[in-house]
């Protein structure tokens, strides 16, 4: 009986985090989903936590609630997590094109890695997640904000994640290209 007690009690909230002020927004179209992620942003210290069921109620939800960070799930009905996040990055009425975007999904492929990249992502997460892996990438985002880019076929997170100061090839960045904060 006791261990019964303890499997349906909710996550023990872990102390000082530093997230209690952080709104995060999770978009996800399986409601159990959606409870587990907010159950782990909950037990991580984050108290405003808002969510949507797809990307249009996502893209809504951001212009009522403004949120610091989204999670989105990628295969929603409707708007999908690529479409949502294109969307975000690149529409004339955006409510933030700079927030930033944690992928989570149960694609975990190269080819799903850099379809999320490419579409604006800020950060990448396979189902399932642990509170550690949540706990590093909001830490991440946080702590190591990345520079967006601005190009004719792309706006977004800055794609490198590695600096190379050896290289000096053909297709090198320049420290002269300009980088939006």
């Amino acid at each position: 009986m006791a261990r019964e007690a303890a499997a349906t009690r909710p996550l023990a909230r872990v102390a000082d985090t530093g997230l209690e002020a952080v709104s995060v927004l999770v978009i996800d179209d399986h409601v159990n989903m959606r409870r587990i992620v907010s159950g782990i942003l909950q037990a991580l210290g984050v108290e405003y936590i808002y969510e949507a069921s797809d990307g249009a109620d996502g893209f809504e939800a951001m212009r009522s609630h403004r949120p610091d960070i989204v999670i989105v799930d990628w295969e929603m009905p409707g708007i999908d997590g690529v479409e949502f996040t294109q969307l975000v990055r690149t529409a004339s009425d955006s409510p933030n094109p700079y927030v930033p975007i944690i992928f989570l999904t149960s694609y975990s492929d190269k080819y799903h890695v850099v379809e999320a990249r490419d579409a604006g992502a800020t950060e990448f997460l396979a189902k399932p997640v642990s509170a550690k892996a949540m706990f590093t990438r909001l830490m991440a985002i946080i702590n190591k904000p990345r520079s967006f880019v601005r190009s004719p076929t792309y706006f977004g997170p800055c794609r490198r994640r590695r600096v190379d100061n050896e290289y000096n090839g053909p297709e090198r960045r320049l420290e002269q290209v300009p980088l939006e904060a």
